[in-house]
């Protein structure tokens, strides 16, 4: 029997370190139920002693799993285990991530510590976590730039003091596959104790190598790979899961492992967080992007229509991709319109949101002549979006753009339970719209992205928009999707302003020490 790979999913922590990526509590469920379901083998929620909300974040997703390891990440100090350990209760299977820097550059400018005062910081970090878990992993950060005989040292001194897991990060995307893959040899070779624990890797895209690097360690022992969602993650983000599974699937006869993940999941996950954190996928994007199973040149599409395998080396179903035309329509019930949405591994927990979807699903079939899967997840996802608590509301939008004249919007929002109207004038109908909106709330906010995708093809395609907002250094993203553009631009905008006006400013003290 072939090896397992474990896949180490850390969307919600390092990926949400992107900037305007930050999910909020119940957008991180979500996204670690969709985990879940594609059986992805840790969860890494989040960083509990950053703030109150990264602590209630990460208890909610403990409490929310129940099939997957839910991670939690802790510096080398007491208080940061501690917090972790709180925040996992009620998990069925946890596991506390703590770290120290390791290369000489790290430990002499930012540390202060010498190599001895490290050692023995990592050791009682560990038996720290070990007392409140079994199940805990250690981290060197900066482990390719840090001295070997040193680095075996830490290794093996943490492995003794109870580390199930080992991980070598890239943290700054330096290395190269070949010296990657030689170094995590050398280090299962050399650490007197490493059949003890499983070898892990977490690697940076800085140069585009984080999953050449990644696939390189696995090829010389490790076992454990620490990935995102479609490479999610500060700077050039980390390893993309679904090429890691991917190629470890495809590749079999290079491999000696294999991965337990249901990678039909992988487009939904991939769709989910791309939704929810306003990063759009690329078209040409391995695996999840829209060109990445199409065909244009005349000889590849003679080649795939005589047979599948002379240009795809995957099956395009095997990760999610499918014939998804939904045949529902407005006189369709709510039993098949909740079959439909558990086939694409879609379920409410609340039956009044339920309701919620299925009244916009009607109101989007009164609109739209054939609905698609990825309308079901954009309506699903404003859904949740409008469930939570509301400070301002969209009531009525009326924008007036023609040649030559200067384009108008009059919106009527509600806000605070009272209801007001203003007039504005922009650039674009857009424009209008954002400052008549800011023209009653008055947030002092900065515009610092608009995005707009098209959820489906055809002229009465829903389109997408994200909205980037920053205050006092804060940014969040809103999100929002209609058939009328400007509506769903409008839509996003207020849906950032209430994230902004209602959640507490989050600080994140592992970005500059971080793994």
């Amino acid at each position: 029997m072939k090896d397992k790979l474990i896949i180490f999913d850390t969307t919600l922590r390092d990926g949400e370190q992107s900037p305007g990526a930050s999910m909020t509590k119940d957008e991180k469920i979500r996204i670690a139920k969709a985990l879940e379901r594609m059986r992805v083998d840790v969860i890494e929620a989040g960083f509990p002693v950053a703030s109150p909300g990264d602590f209630e974040a990460v208890h909610a997703v403990a409490a929310a799993v129940k099939e997957s390891t839910v991670c939690a990440l802790a510096r080398a100090l007491e208080r940061d285990i501690d917090t972790a350990a709180r925040a996992l209760k009620g998990a069925r299977s946890a596991r506390i991530h703590t770290f120290i820097a390791t290369s000489p550059i790290h430990m002499q400018s930012k540390l202060k510590m010498s190599p001895e005062q490290v050692i023995e910081h990592a050791v009682k970090a560990v038996k720290r976590a070990r007392s409140h878990v079994e199940d805990v992993e250690f981290s060197p950060e900066d482990a390719g730039r840090s001295d070997f005989e040193f680095l075996c040292r830490v290794l093996e001194t943490v492995i003794e003091a109870g580390a199930r897991t080992v991980n070598i990060p890239d943290t700054v995307g330096y290395s190269l596959p070949g010296q990657f893959g030689t170094l995590i040899k050398d280090l299962i070779e050399r650490v007197p104790n490493s059949d003890k624990a499983v070898f892990s890797v977490h690697c940076h895209n800085d140069l585009g190598m984080a999953v050449g690097n990644s696939l390189s360690a696995v090829l010389n022992g490790a076992r454990q790979v620490e990935c995102t969602i479609n490479g999610l993650g500060e700077r050039a983000g980390n390893a993309a899961l679904e090429e890691i599974a991917m190629a470890v699937r495809t590749r079999r006869d290079q491999f000696s492992c294999e991965v337990g993940i249901d990678t039909t999941q992988i487009l939904h996950c991939s769709r989910l967080v791309s939704s929810i954190t306003g990063f759009p996928v690329q078209p040409n994007k391995a695996i999840v992007g829209a060109n990445a199973f199409a065909h244009e040149s005349g000889i590849h599409q003679d080649g795939v229509l005589k047979s599948r395998e002379t240009y795809e080396i995957m099956r395009a179903e095997d990760v999610g991709w499918h014939a998804n035309r939904m045949v529902l329509g407005k006189h369709s019930g709510r039993n098949a319109f909740r079959t439909r949405l558990r086939e694409i591994g879609v379920e409410f927990t609340r039956e009044e949101d339920l309701n919620e979807a299925f009244m916009r699903f009607k109101e989007l079939a009164d609109k739209k002549h054939e609905i698609y899967d990825e309308d079901l997840q954009a309506l699903v996802t404003e859904t949740h979006v409008s469930s939570g608590v509301e400070a301002v509301k969209l009531v009525s939008l009326k924008v007036c753009s023609e040649t030559g004249e200067t384009p108008k919007a009059r919106i009527t929002l509600q806000w605070n339970g009272n209801e007001q109207q203003r007039i504005a004038e922009g650039s674009g109908p857009v424009d209008a719209a954002f400052k008549a909106i800011e023209g009653i709330i008055e947030s002092g906010c900065n515009l610092q992205l608009f995005s707009v995708n098209n959820i489906t093809t055809g002229s009465d395609a829903q389109g997408e928009v994200t909205v980037r907002l920053e205050r006092a250094g804060r940014i969040v993203n809103g999100q929002g999707a209609d058939t009328d553009i400007i509506i769903a631009s409008a839509k996003a905008y207020i849906n950032a302003l209430n994230k902004v006006l209602s959640a507490p400013e989050r600080h994140h003290p592992q970005t500059s020490n971080q793994v």
